[in-house]
Formats: structure tokens, C-alpha cells, sequence
């Protein structure tokens, strides 16, 4: 048997510590803007906004119906723009003890029940609180078109969420080379 060698070169490193390191390395990464759930997050962020924006501009506040319809449109709006920044910039990776998937299914989820109620509402109310051809009939109408456009735009982000959380399609080695989204 060999002997070991009396001289053994070992060197030790250790992560970057502090605040600073963390920070500078937050940088926008473009391919999940070209991934198919950054895609999805960008149309349910117009789509969305459309909804709210053309609600807003009517008088909704004498209709409950419509209200309910802006509570789902801002809010939900506002909760896939933060998940839409934290992927973009990676956080989720920094983030490693929050199970994702399962996050993101859980959301994608409540969302599309949400605007199935909120497109029910506001389909049902147009008729009811409106004159025909008027522009607040035009923007309701265009608010439950849009509604129901980000209503199938949630769902498809609910399948692909439960195919990523299911692990449907992919390995552990390629979920963690696409930065967990496909």
C-alpha cells in the first residue's frame, strides 16, 4: 500500500458574504419572458388590466356586481405582478425553501375560480345595468370578453403548473437547467 503524501496542497473557499453580493446579481432573465409561463404572465397582466381599466372607467361603484369584478381583476393583477418579478429576477431560486410549483398551482388555481366568478358577474350584470349600445354597455361587454380571455389564460397556467409540480414531462436535472418553468 502507498503512503500517503507528507505535503497536501488543499485550498478552501468560501461563498460571498453580505447584502452586496446578492443584490448585484439580480438581473431580469429574458428566458423566462420566452418561457411559456413568462408568456402566459404577460398576457394575464394586459388581459387583466384591460379588464380593471375598462370596469374602472364606468360608473361601478352603484353596482355590486362590479365590484366584486374589480376586486378579482386589481387583485389578482397585482399578485402575478409580484410572482412575475420574482421570476424574472430569479428570486425563486433564493427563495429555495418555498416549494414553487406547488405555490404557483395553489394561485393558478384560486385565479380561475376567481374570474369565473368575477366573468359571471360582469356578463350578467351588463345587461342589467346598462342601455344598449351606450359606452358604459360597450366597455362592461369588453370588460367580460376580456375577463373570460384571462379567466382560460389562468387556467392554462393551473395545467401547466400541476404538469410542473407533478414533475409530468421532466427529471429533476432538466426542471433545475429551466430555472423551474418550462
Amino acid at each position: 500500500m502507498a503512503e500517503f503524501p507528507s505535503k497536501v496542497s488543499t485550498r478552501t473557499s468560501s461563498p460571498a458574504q453580505g447584502v452586496g453580493a446578492s443584490v448585484s446579481a439580480l438581473r431580469p432573465d429574458l428566458g423566462f419572458v420566452r418561457s411559456a409561463l413568462g408568456v402566459l404572465a404577460l398576457l394575464q397582466l394586459v388581459l387583466g388590466l384591460l379588464v380593471w381599466a375598462l370596469i374602472a372607467d364606468t360608473p361601478y361603484h352603484l353596482y355590486p356586481a362590479y365590484g366584486w369584478v374589480m376586486f378579482v381583476a386589481v387583485f389578482l393583477w397585482l399578485v402575478t405582478i409580484v410572482f412575475f418579478v420574482i421570476y424574472l429576477f430569479q428570486l425563486h431560486m433564493k427563495l429555495y425553501m418555498v416549494p414553487w410549483p406547488l405555490v404557483l398551482l395553489i394561485f393558478f388555481v384560486a385565479a380561475t375560480v376567481l374570474y369565473i366568478t368575477a366573468f359571471i358577474a360582469c356578463a350578467a350584470a351588463v345587461d342589467l345595468t346598462s342601455l344598449r349600445g351606450s359606452r358604459p354597455y360597450n366597455q362592461r361587454s369588453a370588460a367580460s370578453f376580456f375577463a373570460c380571455l384571462v379567466m382560460i389564460a389562468y387556467g392554462v397556467s393551473a395545467f401547466f403548473s400541476f404538469r410542473a409540480w407533478r414533475g409530468v414531462g421532466s427529471n429533476a436535472a432538466t426542471s433545475q437547467m429551466a430555472g423551474g418553468y418550462s
